[in-house]
């Protein structure tokens, strides 16, 4: 007769016990892991904010100094192209017919300083608090109450369309190939940077420029977020003003296939 044996009292505490060690291992595992990225991070950072290094956290100060850095090289080409047009009105050698021709294409080229009467139109966002001034109208949300690059670009267009003889934003006179880009709540023109208010001078006759401002569709539009939400508007007139002559470079930027 066989009977049948049996087990240990401890022999399913040993089992239970066999069974968790490798979760334990595991366990350890990753606590090892987890204090071997601390160090690695730390060796990296050596005490230093890691994040402060982000270039898209740093972007608007990298804009702000690239601007900065075009200011000075814009007042380096100002300077030297002084010193061009005065060898060039030195030079004997060119005929009347001649001079009078690069006359024509510094004119055609924006290079030339241009005076006469004109006006100044002046826009600028509203206050961050602005409310709905006229009933029926929704309270703003905050892209309302900023200018927009349309904006500055319908002042442009109607300026154009005026007769102006010359148009500058700023302190920046405006060429065929300028460009008038926003981005959020600035202005990148020709390399540098700007914030409202912004300034739109043109030289021409006022009347005229005037009564294109006030029939652009565009500016319509605009004018009813000036008295609905407050945005700034201001157009003043000039007997004299003077537009400088571009002074940045007249090389076209464009892309090249590789190889």
């Amino acid at each position: 007769m066989t009977s049948s044996a049996t087990p240990p009292p401890d022999a399913g505490f040993r089992s239970r016990r066999f069974r968790l060690r490798p979760l334990r291992l595991a366990s350890a595992g990753v606590f090892a892991l987890a204090g071997l990225l601390f160090w690695v991070s730390f060796d990296t950072s050596q005490g230093i904010d890691l994040r402060s290094d982000d270039p898209m956290r740093r972007l608007p100060d990298l804009i702000s100094e690239r601007s900065q850095e075009n200011g000075r090289l814009e007042s380096a080409t100002a300077e030297l192209r002084e010193e061009v047009a005065a060898l060039a009105d030195a030079d004997t050698g060119r005929t009347p017919a001649e001079r009078e021709r690069l006359r024509r294409l510094e004119r055609a080229a924006e290079a030339e300083e241009v005076s006469g009467a004109g006006l100044t139109v002046t826009l600028t966002d509203a206050p961050p608090d602005a409310t709905a001034r006229i009933p029926g109208w929704p309270e703003p949300e905050p892209d309302y109450l900023v200018i927009h690059q349309q904006d500055l670009q319908a002042v442009v267009n109607a300026l154009w369309a005026g007769g102006a003889q010359g148009i500058q934003i700023m302190d920046q006179r405006l060429i065929s190939t300028s460009a008038v880009r926003c981005v959020g709540n600035t202005l990148i023109l020709q390399g540098r940077l700007y914030s409202p208010p912004y300034e739109v001078t043109a030289v021409g006759e006022p009347d005229a420029l005037r009564r294109a401002l006030d029939e652009a569709p565009a500016l319509q539009t605009y004018q009813s977020y000036v008295e609905a939400y407050g945005l700034g508007w201001d157009v003043e007139e000039h007997e004299e003003t003077t537009l400088p002559g571009y002074s940045g470079t007249l090389d076209l930027q464009y892309a090249e296939p590789l190889g």
